[in-house]
């Protein structure tokens, strides 16, 4: 063991323009958004291996030998990050009791937990005892990308602990970040994670969860943006539940009924995410100016109106649209729609009382709002006097 306490965290992640026209081959641009996951990974002398998640409400602890165990016999190489090891994936949920399908966010967030931790240490002499907990800020189901920013920290703190990357990487004062090539490592194992709990998910939460900023998504290939600004925005939870697979299959029979109408919305939306590329990267170089956040504005607005056509608003969008606007602010749905959740663009020039009024208006209207940044870094190694008091003192309640 080579990290014998580390401490982690990764932002979660939301879609800043794009999303549904991304499914069919358009630009998407998704962010890092600073609503972050916190893990805490400690060595222990137990001979256990222990995981607390107090966000939902779980504590469980196994054997190390019951463990070891899994891992006799199997076939697969379990370094192999091209596909996971189905066999070890079967003998996991026996261990635990999880049935084949199941989903719910407790199965998927020990499995991917454990999975990761065998893999990882399986050429080890013996399996390390281990005690972990993690906390975050985000909510789970949002679409903010919860899960993935699970799956990095649970990476990045059992390759320290295993020495594949880094226990005490380049530090800028209490808080160090990893090299190209070990964040490469991190994502590659991440995205194993988010296989247990996705199935078949497209690697995007897991890369922004990892490299943080804003990233550039477009057939399949993901581009993290060199040089990007911090952006101030105010994240809403509308509360509403939407099913994304439901919304999808909308706008794809909505495409096949109406080509020739949803067709250029779609080329209008890679516009847009273009434009705010190139916008950001304008930004990046210099000096940000009112008519750059005058353009994001516009876009904001723009790419709104799009995803209503596309069928994905809902009452809930439309109302943090018009309270946020009577406030002189801008904002659209991120993710799926249909519900879920929602930005506002802050400029840096928005006063606090605007933004508190702002805020409590939404919450008057029965949403959740946080206010938070966006282009944030990716995955952190923090000291422990660099952590949140908040979040120290959940760590050290186990």
């Amino acid at each position: 063991m080579h990290a014998i306490d580390c401490i982690v965290s990764a932002p979660g992640k939301a879609i800043l323009h794009g999303e549904h026209a991304v499914v069919h081959g358009k630009v998407a641009l998704a962010v890092s958004l600073n609503l972050r996951t916190f893990l805490r990974l400690q060595a222990t002398s137990t001979s256990e291996v222990c995981i607390n998640l107090p966000n939902i409400n779980t504590f469980l602890s196994w054997d190390v030998a019951a463990l070891q165990h899994l891992l006799q016999g199997t076939t697969t190489e379990h370094g192999n990050l091209k596909e996971l090891d189905a066999e070890l994936v079967g003998r996991l949920r026996e261990l635990t009791g999880i049935e084949a399908g199941s989903t719910d966010t407790r199965s998927m967030a020990v499995s991917a937990f454990l999975y990761m931790y065998l893999c990882i240490f399986a050429k080890a002499k013996a399996l390390p005892s281990v005690s972990v907990t993690v906390w975050s800020e985000l909510p789970t189901g949002a679409g903010l990308g919860s899960s993935a920013a699970y799956c990095v920290c649970v990476a990045a703190a059992l390759l320290s602990a295993q020495g594949a990357v880094s226990s005490s990487p380049v530090s800028d004062g209490d808080t160090a970040r990893w090299s190209g090539e070990e964040l490469e490592l991190i994502n590659q194992w991440a995205f194993q994670g988010e296989r247990i709990i996705h199935g078949n998910p497209s690697g995007v939460d897991n890369a922004v969860s990892t490299w943080g900023g804003i990233l550039r998504y477009h057939a399949g290939k993901i581009t993290p943006l060199q040089r990007v600004p911090m952006l101030r925005i105010l994240l809403t939870n509308t509360r509403v539940p939407r099913s994304t697979k439901t919304l999808v299959a909308g706008v794809k029979d909505k495409i096949n009924k109406f080509p020739s109408i949803l067709n250029p919305v779609l080329e209008s939306v890679d516009a847009v995410a273009c434009t705010c590329e190139q916008t950001l990267m304008e930004m990046a170089k210099g000096v940000p100016t009112a008519e750059h956040y005058a353009t994001l504005e516009e876009l904001i607005d723009i790419n709104q109106h799009h995803l209503n056509v596309m069928g994905v608003g809902h009452p809930s969008l439309d109302t943090l649209c018009r309270v946020t606007l009577a406030r002189g602010l801008h904002s659209k749905l991120t993710g799926a729609g249909g519900g879920g959740c929602g930005i506002t663009l802050l400029r840096p020039d928005s006063s606090a009382s605007v933004v508190q009024d702002v805020i409590q208006d939404l919450k008057d209207a029965g949403y959740e709002c946080w206010e938070t940044s966006i282009g944030v870094p990716g995955i952190q190694l923090h000291s422990s006097h660099a952590v949140k008091e908040e979040v120290m003192n959940v760590f050290n309640s186990y």
